[in-house]
Parts: structure tokens; sequence; C-alpha cells
């Protein structure tokens, strides 16, 4: 256990975290929505400090991170935990452990030894994912110092309801984030996620004004927020930050406790894609539909192929020095 960082400690040993937008009142010996972060004697601890569950290098493709040092291995971490129910949950074994089963598991290893691996095996940046990395804070932010410190990047893939503050902390060193925006209807997000809209649109925002690389997902799930004015509003709030945002647009599969609906139709995300470029998006993909179209990269002046793309496979590549090999008009991303 560690002691925890951004709480305040309150009257009758009661404690305030300030880590993520549920901003969670916690009675001694209870413990956060997150399940993670427990009230010890009016000390907040985090229950996952140094309890990796999960690593693996993946394509930084998969993340989905199109434009940040494409082609490239992301060493890619979790904890258990979430702060978010999702019942559509693709990873909700380890995410929804704490809650599900009342179980914290995973095996000690050190901010040092996630560093030391992700050099090993030729990482440019480390990714906290499959899980949410605000939940393991702590954890994270000590990784990210060192690995900036070793000249590797840090990556979010997040559902982006941390608060302000816990941003701010660790900004120096979070390089790029892919951030899921769910729906655009708070409905969605209370009924479907035990949280609030405002909060994520929130994150992205100051994490565009922090400099922060970001990409968006959204999972298209068929009667919930495939509705022709809902992606319109996700497109055009993701243009407000800038139209060189890309918009990953992903394929529903049934999972979790969502096993009643049908895979989404192709159809639908041809769709929400064509409304993203007509809103003033530059970049807009599809994701989970391999070889599909979508999956691609164009040049958003001249409309020539740029990066063709087989799942999370680079089969051609023509972006040089950030410029289109046609017209020379920029291409918006990082490049290691």
């Amino acid at each position: 256990m560690k002691e925890a960082m951004l709480y305040q400690k309150l009257p009758d040993q009661k404690v305030l975290c300030n880590l993520c937008n549920h901003r969670c009142q916690i009675g001694i010996g209870k413990r956060g929505i997150c399940g993670v972060r427990e009230n010890q004697g009016g000390t907040l601890y985090t229950l996952v400090y140094r309890q990796l569950i999960s690593r693996n290098v993946d394509p930084i493709e998969k993340k989905p991170m199109f434009h940040f040092a494409p082609g490239t291995g992301s060493f890619s971490i979790a904890t258990v935990g979430c702060n978010f129910r999702c019942d559509f949950c693709q990873n909700y074994e380890i995410s929804q452990m704490p809650r599900d089963h009342h179980q914290i598991q995973g095996y000690d290893v050190s901010p040092e030894e996630i560093v030391a691996m992700a050099k090993k095996t030729n990482c440019q940046t480390i990714a906290y994912t499959y899980t949410e990395p605000t939940i393991y804070f702590e954890y994270t932010y000590d990784i990210a110092l060192l690995a900036t410190r070793e000249g590797l990047k840090n990556i979010f893939v997040t559902n982006g309801y941390m608060t302000e503050e816990a941003l701010r902390t660790i900004h120096p060193h979070l390089h790029g984030a892919n951030v899921d925006l769910k729906a655009f209807s708070n409905e969605f997000y209370q009924k479907r996620c035990g949280a609030k809209l405002e909060g994520v649109l929130r994150s992205l925002q100051v994490m565009k004004e922090l400099g922060v690389w970001v990409e968006i997902t959204t999972l298209i799930i068929p009667g919930l927020n495939d509705g022709e004015e809902e992606l319109r509003n996700i497109a055009q709030f993701i243009v407000s930050l800038g139209k060189e945002t890309p918009w990953h647009i992903s394929r529903f599969h049934p999972m979790y406790k969502m096993l009643d609906r049908s895979p989404t139709s192709v159809r639908i995300l041809e769709r929400a894609r064509k409304m993203g470029i007509e809103a003033g998006l530059r970049y807009v993909y599809t994701g989970n539909v391999p070889g599909d179209e979508g999956e691609d990269t164009y040049c958003y002046h001249c409309g020539r192929l740029l990066v063709d793309r087989l799942g999370f496979q680079i089969l051609k590549y023509q972006i040089k020095g950030r410029k289109c090999y046609n017209c020379a008009s920029i291409i918006d991303g990082v490049d290691l």
C-alpha cells in the first residue's frame, strides 16, 4: 500500500478524494467508487501500487493511436479497477474485479522494472491501458516520471474522468492520450457508466490546453448512441477541440452484461465517419472492421492515400517529415 495523492482530510476521519470527478467522500474503513482507494484511520491509501495485473507489447495503433509514433511498439500495463461500471466493458475481468469479486490481484513490479522492460523491448512509449489509468495514478505517476527521464513517452488510454488537478499534476509527463467519448448524452453516462458527461468533456479541453496529443474513440452501440443528432454533436465537439483531433469510431460486439445487442453494422460506422468528415475533422477512422478503408489515413487536402493499414499493421506509409508526399500539406501528429 501507498498513501494516495490528491486527497483532503475531513472531519470525523473522512477523506475527500480529488483524483477523479466522482470526488468520493470516503468514511473510515470504506473505499471509493473505484474500489482500489481505501480510508484507513483517516488516511487514504491506494491498494494497487506496484500491483501489476497485465503487461504486453502492443502496436501503438491498438490503443488506438494512429498519429503518435506510428508503427512502433508500446509497452502496455494495467492494474485492476475502474471508476466506471460500463455494462459493455471489454476488459471487465480485470477492470471490474474489485467490484464484482471483491478482489485485488496483481504481482509486485516496481516502476524501475516497468521502465527497464519497456526499454528492453525497444518500445518508445509506455501505455497505461486495459483498465482506467486514473485509478492507479500513484503508480502511473512514478513510472511516467522515470520514463520521461529515460527518453520514453507516456500515453493514457482513458475514460477521461480524471480531475483537472490530476491532469495538471501529471501533465509534464503525459504526452498522448486516447480518450473514450462514449456518447454525448448525460443519460447514457449515468445509466451505462455511472458517471457524467461534463467531466469527460472538461478533461478533453484541459488536455488540449496542456498540449497533450489527443485522439478520441467512440464505441457505437446500436440503439444507444448511434442516432444522427448525437453523432453530429460528438463530431462538432471534437471540431471545437481542434480539427486535427483524430476520431476513431469503433464497432460494438456483445460483451459483459450487454449480450442482447447485435454488432454494429458497418453502414452505421460509415455514416458516422462521413458526418465527422463533413463536420470538418481531418482524420476519422473506423475500428474493429479489418480491411475497411476507414482504417487508412488520407490527406485532408488532396485526398491521396498516405497510410494503408490492415488492423494494427501498417502496409504502406507515405508521410515524410509530417508532410503529404503529394501536396506537402502538414499531416498532424507526433513523431519520436
